[in-house]
């Protein structure tokens, strides 16, 4: 596992992922990590528990909570807060942070890719300068037989829609950097304002991809939740004892406005 950032070279990522938008972490999570995320990602998706969890926040009126949050499997609730993360994401943000949302899949080979996007939420002082990190673990690893990450670097340094270049699906883009090769267990940390996409292999033969994605944002604003049951998933998270005490602001309710929908 490649150990996180010291203070020698905390300036020069701080740089590099200001100036990019995006930092590689390979090797990030350890085996015995990864042994119990893989099957904790299987019966998320093969039990249905995903699909319900997506309609709970389509239509939360008629479907009320999930029988499960991620963060309630025990691996995933450790990834969330996973220490050498959490200095990671400590040397970058500059200051406290809070945990945003967590989103857990199992890709198919043979799946169409998703488009161009990026997956900033706004705060309730239209302070750009606040960070919104997304952490995407590849569990697995990435390789050519299973699709690549695609960033386009400096993106996140201009305002724009989320799906501002969705129309181009996930065609190359000049001066986009493609990640393709990663060990199992790494980690690539994007400024949540920086456009990325899926891209799928040809052929579409590979091994299925292993993707939990975790977010966090920057104190000083209060951000918009993506969840209708965000009070619920904090909640849980603290009574869970996630932070492990360390993280005074990781799930505190402050930090949040209320849920008004998904933009």
């Amino acid at each position: 596992m490649r150990p996180p950032p010291g203070p020698a070279d905390t300036a020069g990522k701080q740089s590099a992922f200001g100036e990019a938008g995006y930092l590689v972490l390979p090797g990030l999570l350890p085996g015995p990590l990864l042994d119990r995320l893989l099957p904790e990602v299987d019966r998320w998706v093969d039990e249905g528990l995903r699909a319900r969890s997506i309609e709970c926040s389509v239509d939360p009126a008629a479907n009320g909570l999930p029988p499960l949050l991620e963060l309630e499997q025990e691996a995933h609730g450790e990834l969330l807060a996973f220490p050498p993360l959490m200095d990671v994401l400590a040397r970058l943000m500059g200051g406290p942070f809070a945990f945003h949302h967590l989103h857990s899949d199992r890709h198919d080979a043979q799946g169409a890719g998703k488009p161009w996007h990026h997956d900033y939420e706004p705060n309730s002082g239209a302070d750009r300068s606040l960070l919104m990190v997304h952490a995407l673990h590849y569990l697995g690893g990435l390789d050519e037989t299973m699709g690549s990450l695609v960033v386009l670097p400096g993106s996140h340094r201009e305002p724009a829609g989320k799906d501002a270049l969705a129309h181009l699906g996930t065609a190359e883009l000049p001066g986009e950097a493609v990640i393709a090769g990663l060990p199992p267990g790494s980690t690539v940390l994007i400024n949540s304002a920086l456009f990325h996409a899926r891209r799928p292999a040809p052929g579409g033969n590979g091994r299925p991809r292993y993707f939990v994605d975790a977010s966090y944002c920057q104190t000083g604003a209060r951000w918009r939740p993506v969840k209708p049951y965000w009070r619920h998933m904090l909640a849980r998270a603290r009574e869970l004892d996630l932070g492990r005490g360390r993280w005074p602001d990781l799930f505190d309710e402050r930090h949040f406005t209320e849920y008004a929908g998904t933009a």
